[in-house]
């Protein structure tokens, strides 16, 4: 095991891209971990005397127009956009790879019928899509979640099918048959395994689009609602103080980027490894 740790870290040395993606998302998770426990001011604590302050040594990147400490509110948001990213991911790919790989492997008519209804929903750009469920049951952080959660479904169904469609006709997977093995043990045993890294590459990928995706929807209302703090919902009450407090605005999307810019080097460190 410690081993294997070693070879780990040996390779990420020798890999610009997995070492950048490292140190970068290593900043943002502990800005965030650090937040759950402390934070120099209440982020929703208004203070009508400190409005749209610049950075000072009192508030390392301002206040806003509700003289609420813009450091304490990008590290909450940070937390928020970082969890519903987590969550539609999750269901995104846990949902998209069963339907993936089951339809990849039984093929037929019920690949055919599922496909279909996959491409109808691929058709639509995920935020649209997200924007029809959230209309239905309403805005806040939890829908979102599960609204882009679904929305996310097609793509890691259509990656995961693929990756198995490849898979099914291998040689260990027709041993495998010869030995008896169960339908469930060969998807879950014999092919899921070995199309691991294009998985753990798409969820990356899928991070960054789902960190994009709340922060526009968050920016257009759809997400967490005030007085509670989301990046996107930031960057929409700071654009109107770019010029008079840039501070405001530059810091929680410069969190974004970073955010985006971590993940995508870990993709494509992970990518190349393969």
């Amino acid at each position: 095991m410690r081993d294997k740790i070693t070879e780990i870290f040996r390779k990420i040395k020798k890999d610009p891209y997995m070492c950048a993606g490292v140190i970068i998302t290593g900043i943002i998770l502990l800005m965030i971990l650090v937040g759950l426990f402390w934070m120099p001011y209440e982020p929703t604590k208004m203070n009508a005397s400190e409005k749209l302050k610049g950075i000072s040594f009192k508030h390392i990147m301002g206040t806003d127009n509700m003289g609420r400490d813009v450091f304490s509110r990008v590290m909450y948001g940070s937390r928020v956009t970082f969890l519903i990213a987590l969550g539609t991911v999750f269901i995104g790919a846990f949902m998209g790879t069963l339907i993936g790989a089951l339809t990849g492997y039984y093929g037929g008519l019920f690949d055919e019928i599922t496909m279909r209804v996959i491409d109808a929903m691929f058709a639509f750009p995920s935020i649209l899509l997200a924007l029809v469920i959230v209309s239905v049951f309403g805005t806040g952080w939890m829908q979102l979640l599960f609204s882009l959660g679904i929305a996310f479904i097609p793509s890691f169904a259509r990656i995961v099918r693929g990756e198995v469609l490849r898979c099914r006709n291998t040689d260990y997977v027709e041993s495998a048959k010869l030995q008896g093995v169960s339908d469930i043990r060969m998807i879950f045993v014999h092919i899921l395994p070995n199309i691991k890294g294009v998985l753990a590459s798409s969820i990356l990928i899928g991070f960054n689009n789902a960190v994009l995706a709340e922060a526009g929807l968050s920016y257009l209302g759809v997400g967490s609602q005030p007085p509670y703090a989301s990046l996107g919902k930031m960057l929409s009450d700071a654009q109107q103080y770019l010029f008079t407090t840039p501070s405001y605005c530059l810091c929680p999307g410069l969190v974004i980027v970073l955010m985006v810019l971590g993940f995508s080097f870990l993709g494509e460190g992970i990518r190349r490894w393969e």
